[in-house]
């Protein structure tokens, strides 16, 4: 009797899955290499976690001891490296619209005269705000320095009438605003940004891989062999063929978990199984959202390109760079067809309140049913591997 009869079709078809695996080192790059470098790439890529040294420049237009003082805090400031002193504004501006710099700062002619004559003096900033984010640091740096200096005049003055600086600062600034900001407290990019475009690019890799493991069944002319495997059973073709992807990628979501809250120390408010639980979950729901695309477009050529877009599109829509419900209304309900949507609803009430599953329930919900609809597509996807109709296609 042979081995592969003394083994149920299941074992069988993970035993053929696996040699398959180790025999292409393409499988070792996609499972480990790709996942661990993602993960070495977004615990990384924000360094500190603050905007530091952006470009900009400075348009001194009145060379006075008052400019030269001023621009002294304008290089003071963590936020700015001050790269270029330009003598007018046309050319800042042209640096500023090739990405030279990300902002200057025009001190008028007669700035200082205007000043100590008590007249109204304009200083006026410009910056780069086709980057939001770098055009919202810049112009946060400005307003705030800009807005201390404005004072100091009237301090000068006040002081030298004998009045005290908590009477000035009292009268300047009558009502004093506090700034909590929850969760995040230091304004750190990574804490909001590198778990979740973590798993966002994950996501595709799970796409191409899963998309790529069950295509290139019909792509090499293997379909026969694999469902004989299985005794003709596609779910356990599947189940069988998609066990070992899933425990790796599970494994890389577990230690993308670890590397983030364990060794970045990004805060989160609840433990680590919940956290795990929802990342193998959603590994699943992107393998199922996978063999669902495959089954209606089973032909490997055309299917790669697709799940890439579908890859892209669910970074778009996740909600996490732009807020989802802003988006134009048909995007925002299209969005929730991405299982990247629901994973980041999810994470975001574990990681900031854990507010408890009443608030997601729908979304956890929403993730079981990508999986419902993979197993709704399987007998066309048998069919479609029986047929051989798409082995020819290029």
């Amino acid at each position: 009797m042979s081995t592969n009869k003394q083994h149920s079709p299941f074992y069988n078809v993970l035993q053929r899955e696996l040699h398959r695996m180790v025999s292409r080192r393409l499988y070792f790059g996609v499972c480990i290499v790709l996942p661990l470098f993602c993960i070495f790439f977004m615990s990384t890529i924000f360094g500190n976690g603050q905007m530091e040294n952006i470009p900009v420049a400075i348009v001194d237009q009145d060379q006075t001891a008052l400019s030269r003082e001023l621009i002294r805090q304008v290089e003071a400031v963590p936020t700015f490296r001050v790269t270029h002193h330009y003598v007018d504004a046309e050319t800042a501006r042209k640096a500023t619209q090739a990405k030279e710099i990300y902002g200057y700062l025009v001190i008028p002619n007669r700035f200082e005269e205007d000043v100590t004559g008590g007249r109204q003096a304009t200083l006026s900033y410009y910056y780069h705000y086709a980057l939001l984010s770098v055009g919202g640091e810049v112009r946060g740096a400005f307003e705030s320095l800009l807005r201390t200096f404005s004072m100091a005049p009237i301090v000068v003055q006040a002081t030298a009438m004998g009045i005290s600086q908590k009477e000035v600062s009292t009268f300047l600034v009558p009502i004093r605003a506090q700034n909590h900001p929850l969760f995040n407290p230091d304004l750190d990019y990574s804490v909001y940004l590198s778990n979740p475009f973590f798993f966002i690019f994950f996501q595709v890799i799970i796409l191409l891989t899963t998309v790529y493991a069950v295509g290139s069944e019909i792509k090499f002319r293997t379909g026969d062999e694999w469902l004989a495997t299985a005794k003709m059973n596609m779910v356990t073709a599947l189940f069988g063929k998609l066990l070992p992807y899933t425990i790796i990628f599970s494994l890389m979501s577990i230690l993308g978990n670890y590397v983030m809250f364990g060794i970045m120390n990004i805060p989160f408010s609840c433990g680590f199984w919940p956290l795990n639980l929802t990342s193998i979950l959603f590994v699943i729901a992107s393998q199922a959202l996978a063999v669902f695309l495959f089954s209606i477009f089973p032909a490997i050529s055309i299917i790669i390109s697709i799940v890439s877009m579908v890859g892209s599109l669910g970074a778009t829509l996740s909600g996490v760079t732009f807020p989802a419900p802003s988006m134009y209304a048909p995007v925002y309900y299209t969005s929730f067809l991405f299982p990247v949507r629901h994973f980041v609803e999810i994470n975001q009430n574990l990681l900031y309140g854990d507010y408890g599953f009443a608030y997601t329930w729908w979304n956890f919900s929403a993730l079981f049913c990508f999986i419902l609809v993979a197993f709704g597509m399987v007998p066309h996807l048998k069919s479609a591997i029986l047929s051989h109709k798409y082995e020819n296609i290029k």
